[in-house]
């Protein structure tokens, strides 16, 4: 169940700098909720105590906009005091203030609790359920202030994703960044990439004399391992796949993928390689970034000589 007040204006938002306050039961999903806002380009901060949260939020030279985390474990958490806060935030002029609450049924809360075996925060020694329910009546008020409410019973992670898009994330788009970089396999694969090619059946300028020292993106190296009669058959294929399956990552709810090429020094096919499918992803529209870590290594090297 989702709700939204009516004094939720979007273009009145657009004109200040947009603050989210979430907060709602244990249990519910505040936490992935606030990465979602993250992903999406908000400022994310979880449990600053309340006294500190006007100060943070008088600091100059800062647009982003910010999603504050609080529940009843915040340090000097209360009830009226969140609601004095959410009304002295809501009056500053320069601030488009909004209030998500997660919300949850208590026997799916109690199930949550028990299938990770976490105590409940206010339980203080007594079973989950009274925890549930003490924390359900201190936080009663709050949800009735809420803007955006979404009830996360039954709701799976991606589909709270969605939810949290649908309100937050700028005209809904899910946002992925995409990492491409080369590597060399004497030194091993790269940590945590998610799509690895290997570019060691390419000719290799290695053994040219004339290209031995440059690197794969001079442009001499990058027409030398082009006409490599696979190459652009190669290429193609890796462009074909990634399309097909970034959009797929994206719908997933995955904020970032790192697509890695590999050769045999990480200097001149594998460099070629992720510089063209990152230009090629970048005119596609995708946020890319690129990175040769080999390359990246000498350059330190010399730095530190």
């Amino acid at each position: 169940m989702i709700t939204e007040s009516p004094l939720l204006d979007p273009d009145v938002l657009s004109q200040k700098r947009r603050l989210v306050l979430v907060t709602g039961a244990s249990g519910a999903g505040r936490s992935s909720a606030l990465d979602v806002l993250e992903d999406a380009g908000f400022e994310a901060i979880d449990n600053l105590p309340l006294g500190l949260l006007p100060a943070l939020l008088d600091k100059s030279g800062d647009d982003r906009p910010i999603a504050l985390g609080i529940d009843a474990r915040t340090r000097d958490f209360s009830t009226d005091g969140f609601l004095e806060l959410l009304t002295q935030f809501g009056a500053r002029p320069t601030l488009g203030v909004e209030l998500l609450y997660l919300d949850c049924a208590p026997d799916v809360l109690l199930r949550r609790f028990s299938e990770t075996r976490r105590r409940h925060p206010l339980a203080e020694g007594s079973s989950p359920a009274a925890g549930i329910e003490r924390e359900q009546a201190l936080l009663r008020p709050i949800r009735l202030r809420a803007d955006v409410l979404i009830d996360t019973s039954n709701l799976n992670i991606h589909e709270l994703r969605a939810e949290v898009e649908q309100w937050f994330a700028p005209e809904g788009q899910r946002h992925l960044s995409v990492s491409v970089q080369s590597f060399s396999y004497k030194r091993g694969l790269p940590r945590s990439v998610d799509m690895v090619f290997d570019c060691r059946f390419l000719r290799n300028p290695h053994w040219d004399p004339t290209l031995r020292d440059a690197n794969g993106t001079d442009p001499r190296v990058a027409a030398y391992v082009g006409d490599d009669p696979r190459f652009t058959a190669f290429a193609d294929q890796v462009l074909a796949l990634s399309q097909l399956l970034l959009p797929a990552f994206r719908e997933e709810g995955k904020s970032n993928i790192s697509i890695a090429f590999g050769c045999t020094g990480g200097q001149h096919r594998s460099v070629t390689l992720a510089e063209q499918h990152a230009l090629r992803l970048a005119q596609d529209g995708w946020q890319v970034s690129i990175r040769h870590r080999e390359l990246d290594r000498q350059h330190e090297g010399r730095d530190t000589q």
